[in-house]
């Protein structure tokens, strides 16, 4: 320590020794050019003289400027070792001003000797100038050591930090589905590519309302997806704003498949424009189980306070009365009248009738046991509270509309058959979602028991506002449609709907078992728990501090969050975030991207213009589809009656 310091003071030393040898040199400068008007002021003699002509001999005199040269060498020296107080103040402009007059006064002063004609005038004045401008010299280098060279950082969104590399390859096969975006590296824009090369990773897309979803992501998404040759079926929350695309883009692109899909729209407000299908169709319905999961699904979706109390009596007897009237239609005269409206009606049917024409049935004998025992029993309360509640919720799906669409068969359900592919749209309507999604989710559950097979055409299931539907086994599904090329892409706003309608423990998993994730603006809870996904990268730390002995400047960096939740809270329309799984044959190592998705909106909606509308399918009258709501209830009302009337003959034969 002591050794450092004796070296500081002999530096010191050093430097003003410097700046002293710098003011003499200036000082003869100034008595050799000014040597007339000294000796007329008697401040001449032999002693100088004799000095001043020793050292005119070595050359310093030989020139007008060279002392002064030499001089402001010396200053520039003797500077370079001053240490100012730093100042957070002090600017560059303060330093350039004192140090341009002072190079201007320091060499401009010369110019008096042509201006003035007396001598001692001219000497004053050039002394005057020249002091003048060594003064500013000296107080501009003085200057320089009170600024602070390492720029602060001014960041103060730490918008620069936050930055990180993106993946800036276009990563494609057969499969995928990539966006042309760009992002901000250190200042400076790049361009980048969001790269899906795995879709059937299961693929969550979140954003609220105007943040771009359907606009950057999910229409181009689906073009990508026709224009690669899948089966599709998409939910079409605010139909038709997906469907009519759809059904565009499938015309533009029919020759690259090998077997061009058809197009079915199923429109529960506009039947003109809608074709029929029958979810419970019997040749789908292979074993009871595959009732039991149409009962709970289309319970569940009537009742989505169900959802989190599965496994109580009086949900689970509900779905056992229905699950026997579905299955017991699937199995009359091979399946004529399973359809869900049927079933609808069915189970209005009066108990003395209708319980005695289920247990007909060996399979659901063990379902109508406890509603037949209940009945015997004239316990009705019991019974009623048991069929009640879903009489009651089916009752809401007796609307003609409805038995029109689901007692047709246009069609069937399996989208990725390699000799018929299908482009599926069904449409919601916001007014009437209770109904019309308890009825989608069960198509919704039809089809994928239909899809999720081996040995068929690659597919995806497109959910626009998937909260909205309830679909029991979608963990289920993404885990292991994979295998089978079913792409599942859900749409939502935020995760606590999904929370909301499906419970925390289901929709974490939902949430947590999908592969891919495309965010847009998103608050709360879930910005933060897609903040805490994308994890930490490594930012630039910069701290100042000044006191009484000295001024300091540390940089360092630390690990800190990629992605603040405050961010994606504050996200731009077309801004997206998120992260992407790759493929074992194709790893992908920057999978976490923060960028604004390039969509060329103009020409896009040039084209969207041109658009023809989804076909009319066929011209329905309000008086058909009366005829239709008046048939299914005149085939129960015949069934019941015939069964009856069974039951009746073989009971008196019996008797005999």
């Amino acid at each position: 320590m002591s050794s450092t310091g004796e070296n500081d003071t002999d530096l010191r030393k050093m430097l003003d020794l410097t700046r002293f040898v710098s003011i003499g040199v200036l000082t003869l400068h100034v008595y050799y050019v000014c040597y007339a008007a000294f000796r007329l002021w008697a401040l001449t003699g032999s002693w100088s003289d004799k000095t001043l002509f020793t050292i005119e001999a070595t050359g310093l005199f030989k020139n007008f400027n060279t002392a002064k040269f030499f001089s402001l060498a010396l200053l520039l020296t003797g500077l370079m070792g001053v240490q100012g107080k730093k100042d957070l103040n002090q600017s560059w402009k303060s330093i350039a001003i004192y140090i341009i007059f002072g190079v201007l006064l320091y060499f401009g002063s010369s110019i008096v000797f042509s201006i003035c004609d007396d001598i001692k005038t001219t000497s004053i004045c050039y002394i005057f100038f020249l002091g003048l401008g060594y003064l500013f010299l000296i107080k501009g280098g003085t200057l320089i050591s009170r600024m602070i060279i390492q720029e602060l950082s001014t960041d103060i969104f730490n918008e620069e930090n936050e930055t990180f590399p993106q993946e800036e390859r276009l990563i494609e096969n057969e499969y995928s589905i990539n966006f042309r975006a760009q992002y901000l590296l250190k200042g400076k824009i790049r361009s980048s590519w969001i790269n899906i090369p795995n879709p059937f990773r299961g693929f969550i897309i979140s954003g609220s309302p105007g943040a771009g979803k359907s606009w950057f992501v999910i229409l181009p998404l689906m073009k990508q997806l026709i224009e690669k040759g899948y089966g599709m079926f998409v939910y079409d929350f605010k139909y038709d704003d997906l469907s009519k695309s759809a059904y565009n883009w499938l015309q533009t692109n029919k020759n690259k498949f090998k077997n061009p899909p058809s197009f079915y729209a199923i429109n529960f407000d506009d039947l003109s424009c809608s074709h029929r299908c029958n979810p419970l169709d019997p040749m789908a319905m292979h074993d009871i189980t595959d009732a039991t999961e149409s009962a709970r699904t289309i319970l569940l979706g009537l009742n989505r306070e169900w959802i989190k109390k599965q496994g109580d009596f009086f949900v689970e007897s509900p779905i056992n009365f229905v699950t026997a009237v579905i299955w017991f239609l699937r199995c009359y005269e091979n399946g004529k009248y399973c359809t869900l409206p049927h079933a609808i009606e069915l189970m209005q049917a009066d108990y003395d009738d209708l319980l005695p024409v289920l247990n007909t049935v060996p399979e659901i004998e063990v379902l109508v046991n406890p509603f037949i025992t209940a009945f015997q029993n004239d316990a009705m309360e019991q019974l009623e509270g048991q069929v009640a509640s879903a009489k009651i919720g089916m009752a809401r799906l007796a609307s003609p509309q409805l038995y029109w669409v689901l007692s047709g068969n246009d069609f069937t359900l399996d989208i990725n058959n390699p000799e018929n592919p299908k482009i599926v749209c069904v449409g919601n309507n916001s007014e009437k979602q209770g109904i019309y999604g308890a009825v989608i989710s069960l198509y919704v559950s039809r089809l994928v028991k239909l899809v999720n097979k081996k040995g068929r055409q690659k597919c995806a299931l497109i959910f626009d506002e998937f909260p909205t539907l309830f679909f029991n086994n979608m963990d289920s599904l993404i885990a292991t449609a994979r295998s089978n090329k079913v792409a599942t892409i859900l749409g939502m706003q935020d995760f606590s709907q999904l929370r909301k309608d499906y419970g925390k423990e289901q929709a974490d998993v939902i949430v947590n078992i999908c592969g891919n994730i495309i965010s847009g603006q998103v608050m709360g809870e879930t910005a933060r728990l897609l903040s805490d996904r994308f994890g930490k990268i490594m930012q630039d730390r910069q701290s100042f501090s000044d006191n009484g002995t000295g001024t300091s400047i540390s940089r360092s960096k630390q690990l800190e969050t990629a992605i603040p939740s405050s961010k994606i809270s504050a996200l731009s329309s077309g801004e997206f975030v998120g992260m992407i799984a790759d493929d074992p044959q194709e790893k992908i190592k920057l999978k976490m991207f923060h960028s604004q998705i390039i969509h060329d909106s103009e020409s896009s909606n040039k084209e969207m213009e041109l658009f023809k509308p989804i076909p009319t399918v066929a011209t329905v009258s309000q008086q058909q589809v009366m005829d239709n709501f008046f048939q299914v209830k005149y085939d129960v009302c015949e069934l019941i009656k015939k069964e009856v009337t069974r039951l009746l003959t073989e009971k008196a034969k019996k008797e005999k």
